[in-house]
């Protein structure tokens, strides 16, 4: 088993730019499976975070467009934190959500 080095957050947007955490995920598989269809419909960002990390958080990205996640995702690709079919797999799985 591999350890984690980053996790996701799931958030709810709420009206007039506040959110609401609503899941913590260490893999794109659950983070599709189970995060994801929580928010369908509604909006939603992604954050990346450290774990045990007293830093602010690695990256977020905001629906509907997650702009520039893509690319974000690249040097976790190169660390193996992420595989390139598990960043292929999400960015269509939030691109099916539009």
């Amino acid at each position: 088993m591999t350890f984690r080095r980053v996790y996701w957050i799931t958030e709810r947007l709420l009206e007039g730019g506040a959110s609401e955490a609503t899941g913590v995920y260490t893999s794109i598989y659950d983070l599709i499976e189970r995060g994801l269809p929580r928010h369908a419909g509604q909006g939603l960002r992604l954050t990346i975070a450290k774990v045990d990390s007293d830093v602010d958080p690695l990256a977020r990205f905001t629906s509907p467009e997650f702009e520039g996640l893509g690319e974000a995702l690249l040097p976790y690709v190169r660390t193996e934190e992420i595989s390139e079919d598990g960043r292929q797999t999400l960015l269509a799985a939030l691109k099916a959500r539009t």
